[in-house]
Order: structure tokens, then sequence, then C-alpha cells
């Protein structure tokens, strides 16, 4: 929950292909009635710290302290002793390979050979690669090395035959596998996060910013019920070992070895997240059931547009494949959605989904996640156009079909009416919107033959053609 993984990771294939299908004209022929268009801003829950806020601050010679100081107020900066984190890289395996170990329970290993445990009911099963058995060991199998111990095979944190400090830890899991679990210092263990949250190339506040942010959430944060602390993805956050680490994200670590922010006796529990879009949320109107907390309130963010995210979208969407991103939260036929209540920043808190058979509610976060959008900071706008049926263009010039329709998500007073021509969509006119609650409903004339559409702003409706 603490990030959307790395801030600056640009997802660049599905970010052209979304834009592309936002900007290209939706076919004339079968064309739905009405189109919905979804705009947006941010990357990731919206609590604590934004990344890319924090880089920007940075640019400008802002300190560590004050970046922090900035986004989570009523914090106190204070440095604790040593501590240790366990970290699952690999869950419910039948067979967990690893090499670069000098000692696994009680037996002496050779560096250089490559090891395999397995489950035996309740126990631990060492053997050698060829599968001699070498051990048995009840529940848990402690696994050293050198300067660190390689797993061998896919992790959970996307790495490959990876390299981790500390030791490893082979526990019989909940189900009939085994989990291996690394056991490692704070230390050593943000060594391998913060150069996963932010790019090691930005500047040496930004990174000491995220160190001492990844710290406290560390030690503030245990995996409630489970064998292990932490896991190496996004559910805590990124942790890759060795695979990740860099000199200035050591260096930033270095600089505040053992620093946490605390709010009261307790160390905080400090989110952060890739882009705010401007304005961070408070923390009780993103995650459900969550109390207020003090250091955890929305607060400006002005220098957080340097994000690739920081304004995405617009994205055109039919009815049909909005109803099919919705799935079960449609009642019946689709007819609509509702903000009903927005954040400080302004995220939505909670929406209504309107069916023919019913309502759905849903939370701002349940939204974001059924459309596949990057953040619940949402604006939906939707166009419905129609035309009488029978309408046909003549050979003089004068008003010869009518375009009518609803537009529901803005407020504003006006629309623009567009006509298709040499490709390109030019604007004809304005036509007044006429105000009933959150919706506005427009009615023109149009004097000749071609393609038209209603321009909500940024949200186009579906195109008619008056033949």
């Amino acid at each position: 929950m603490a990030s959307i993984s790395r801030a600056a990771k640009i997802a660049l294939a599905a970010g052209i292909a979304a834009l592309l299908s936002a900007l290209s004209s939706p076919p004339i022929a079968g064309a739905a009635p009405q189109r919905y268009t979804v705009r947006g801003a941010g990357w990731g829950h919206g609590v604590g710290m934004s990344q890319y806020g924090a880089y920007g601050y940075a640019l400008r010679g802002v300190s560590y302290r004050d970046i922090l100081r900035h986004y989570y107020s009523n914090t106190r900066l204070v440095t604790i002793g040593a501590s240790v984190v366990r970290v699952l890289l690999q869950a419910n395996e039948s067979s967990i390979y690893f090499s670069g170990a000098t000692s696994a329970g009680d037996r002496e290993l050779d560096e250089g050979a490559i090891y395999r445990a397995t489950r035996k009911g309740g126990d631990v099963v060492l053997k050698t690669r060829a599968g001699k058995r070498l051990g048995v060991y009840p529940a848990s199998l402690p696994v050293f090395g050198g300067a660190s111990v390689r797993l061998r095979g896919g992790a959970m944190n996307g790495v490959r035959n990876g390299y981790y400090r500390g030791s490893l830890e082979i526990r019989t899991a909940v189900g009939p596998g085994l989990n291996a679990i690394n056991t490692v210092g704070v230390e050593d263990y943000l060594q391998g996060v913060v150069p996963s949250e932010s790019p090691s190339i930005w500047p040496a506040a930004a990174l000491q910013a995220q160190a001492v942010a990844a710290r406290s959430y560390a030690i503030a944060t245990r995996v409630s019920g489970r064998q292990f602390d932490q896991y190496p993805d996004t559910r805590s956050q990124v942790y890759r070992g060795l695979a990740a680490e860099t000199p200035t994200a050591t260096a930033a670590v270095d600089a505040t070895r053992g620093e946490v922010l605390m709010y009261g006796d307790e160390v905080a529990t400090t989110y952060f997240f890739s882009t705010s879009g401007g304005y961070t949320e408070n923390v009780e109107n993103v995650f459900r059931g969550s109390d207020p907390k003090p250091w955890l309130r929305g607060v400006r963010d002005p220098y957080d547009n340097l994000s690739p995210y920081h304004r995405w979208g617009p994205y055109v969407w039919s009815k049909r494949i909005l109803a099919r991103k919705l799935g079960s939260l449609v009642r019946g036929r689709l007819r609509g959605v509702d903000v009903l209540q927005r954040g400080v920043s302004p995220r939505v808190v909670r929406a209504r989904v309107r069916g023919s058979r019913g309502n759905s509610l849903v939370t701002g976060s349940g939204l974001r996640s059924s459309l596949g959008l990057r953040d619940s900071w949402i604006y939906i706008r939707r166009v419905t156009t129609r035309r009488p049926a029978g309408a046909r263009a003549s050979r003089i010039e004068r008003p010869l079909a009518t375009i009518a329709g609803r537009v529901e998500g803005t407020r504003a007073r006006s629309v623009a009416l567009q006509q298709r021509y040499q490709g390109r969509w030019r604007t004809l006119a304005q036509v007044p919107l006429h105000r009933v609650r959150h919706s506005g409903t427009f009615r023109t004339s149009v004097a000749a033959r071609g393609i038209y559409r209603i321009l909500a702003g940024w949200a186009p409706g579906p195109p008619v053609a008056i033949k």
C-alpha cells in the first residue's frame, strides 16, 4: 500500500494505446447514442508523500526534513536503534532452491553449490540439487551466507535468481508448500527499497525523504497473522535486494540512518505514492474504515506537475465498454455514474452506479479499480445525442435536422456543435445548456448533410450522420 511501484516507471505502451484510443474518432456506423469521457489526475492512492512532489521540492533546494514536515504534518524526526525486517520472497512453493550459503540449520554448505528445500509433513527437508537428503528440520530452516544469499527462481518482486543481504528462512507455509523469507536488518533492507521506489538519479533530498518514509513504514507496519513482516511488492513497499542497490540510494540511507517519523510515542505509518495531481488526500477518504490521522491530511503539492501523470486522459468509452468495466456494480442496464462525495484533493470518496434494476454504491478506490485507472481523482462526463427519425437534408440552405441530447458531469452553460470536415472536427456554434440539477439538455439544428457531434469541454458526444 505504500506506493504504486517505482515512481518514474512510465508504462509507455499502455499510455500511448490509451491516448490513441481517446483521440481517435469512434466509427459512425452503429455508433452508440452516448459517450462517457473520463479524465483524471495523479497516480496512486494519494495519501502521504507524493514522490514526484518530493522530487520537485528537492530540485528547489528544500531539505529532506522540510519535505517530510510538509507531507507528514504533526510528526517529529527521531533516531532509533537497529531493527530487523522479515520479507516474504516466495510463497507456498513445492521446492525452494538457493546458493551462496555457507550453512543451513546445523549443516555447513558449499557456498558455490545449489541446494534444494522441500516439505514433508510439518518438516523442511534440506537436499542437494541432485536430491540427496542432508537434514530434516521442524517447521523452519535458517540459511546463512557471506555478504548475501542467492534465492533461485523468480521472487514475488519480479527479480529472478536474486541476491539478498541477511539470511533466508525457509518455513512451512499455511498451504502445502514452503515460504522463502528474507530476514534482514532495516538499513540493509532500505538499500533495496529506496532505488526500487524512487529513481536513483533524483536529488539527494528526495532520496533521503524516501529513505525516512520507507524506514518508518517498515517499522510501523506488520503483515498481521503471518510468518513475515512485509511483502516485497506494492502490498507493502517494493524491495528488490542487491539487484536494485545504487550508490546514491545507499548514500541516502546512510545519511538518514535510524531516522523515523514519530507521532506521539509511536512510529508513524508513512504512506507514500507516485503522483498527487497537485493535492494529497486525507487517509480516511481513501482507505475504507481508517480513522483520521493528524499526520495524513491532504496538503497542496505545488511541484508535483513534473510527473507525466500529473494529468491524464481523456479516455472515451461507449456505454457498453463502461458497463463491462464496471461489471457487477451495474444492476440491469447501465444508466449512469454519479459522484456523491469528493475529498479535499478532490478524489472521489463515494459514487453511485445507476442501473435499470437498482443502484450500487462504490468507494472511490473501488471505482478506480473497476475502471482500471491510475487514481481516484476522476471526472466522468456523459454526452447523449439523438436526432428525430427521418430527418434528411435538402439542397436548400435551411434548418433541416434537429440534434438534441443531455450532458452529465459538467456545470458548463453551453456546449460546442462540431462538424467533421476534411478529417477534423471544426466548431460551428455554441449551443446553450438548459440546466436540470447536475445535468443539462441541449437542442439545435443543422442545415447541411454531414457528420456532427457535441463537445462538452473535453468530453465528445457520439457522432450523428445527417443524410
